[in-house]
């Protein structure tokens, strides 16, 4: 029979032979999905044997992840920020990178707040989600041109118990939305250029949807259209944080002073890369 060692020996080989960037971490996730165990366990427990049924799930677990499919859709969950996700085929996984605009937007609402948040292309409501679940006292509304998006948004909300905050909509970014109604715009937008999408790890580019990652010839088309309409909908003194491509930062602030915005700055995420581009509206 196999041991707990074993088996993540033999995984991290596998994953590390077919290119995969953490091959023991990922192989560490994969058993622990498996065979149903902590990381703890794995180290305090090295020797314990898998059954056979584990083994065999193990394996295929193991194929799927060397063939480049995502962890979070194998194992069809993410964490990001303090919460917990499901993800799936019909929505990007949630990245650390996006975490800089939750980090920004709480620093500048405080806990106790009442304020309304828009996230614009909502996904599975990973911002959203997060800003609702640090800020009890906030309300928002989630939308995505995707059904399915809003299918996995819906049901993170409600493992969250966060649905009675949070309302989703399925629309075309902000057609049908009121002017200055919300204290504060999220929005993380398709900002790959579309001819760079097919250098990307195969990881995004064959099994991210294309929907959420094509933003047209210099992956700006989402932010001109957003940039005014961010605008539009913010209430007086409301703030903006978009996130963006990280060699795209002039351009983006560029559309949004365009549009008006005020005190627009840009904020790099933990490697130090351009990140999130953010602003306010004016108050008069």
């Amino acid at each position: 029979m196999t041991t707990l060692v074993k088996a993540w020996t033999a995984a991290r080989e596998t994953l590390k032979a077919a290119g995969v960037d953490q091959p023991a971490i990922d192989a560490r996730l994969m058993l622990e999905f498996a065979a149903d165990v902590s990381r703890t366990e794995i180290v305090t427990d090295p020797y314990r044997e898998l059954t056979a049924e584990q083994e065999a799930k193990l394996d295929g677990l193991i194929a799927r992840r060397a063939r480049r499919e995502p962890v979070s859709h194998i194992v069809g969950r993410k964490g990001f920020w303090k919460i917990m996700l499901s993800v799936t085929p019909d929505v990007l996984t949630p990245r650390a990178d996006t975490e800089t605009v939750v980090e920004l937007v709480l620093r500048d609402f405080p806990e106790q707040m009442a304020f309304s948040v828009l996230d614009l292309g909502v996904g599975s409501g990973t911002m959203l989600l997060a800003i609702l679940a640090e800020r009890p006292a906030a309300k928002g509304l989630g939308v995505d041109v995707s059904e399915e998006a809003l299918a996995v948004a819906r049901e993170n909300a409600a493992n969250l118990d966060l649905d009675n905050r949070v309302a989703l909509l399925r629309g075309d970014w902000t057609f049908g939305l009121g002017d200055a109604s919300f204290d504060l715009v999220v929005s993380n937008p398709p900002y790959i250029a579309t001819d760079e999408i097919e250098t990307l790890d195969p990881e995004v580019k064959d099994h991210e949807p294309r929907l959420a990652l094509d933003g047209g010839a210099d992956g700006l088309d989402a932010y001109r259209f957003l940039a005014p309409e961010i605008l539009r909908v913010l209430k007086p003194g409301g703030r903006f944080a978009v996130e963006i491509g990280h060699t795209q930062a002039a351009a983006v602030e560029a559309l949004f002073k365009a549009a008006g915005a005020e005190g627009v700055t840009t904020h790099q995420d933990l490697g130090l890369r351009d990140r999130v581009v953010a602003g306010v509206k004016a108050s008069f």
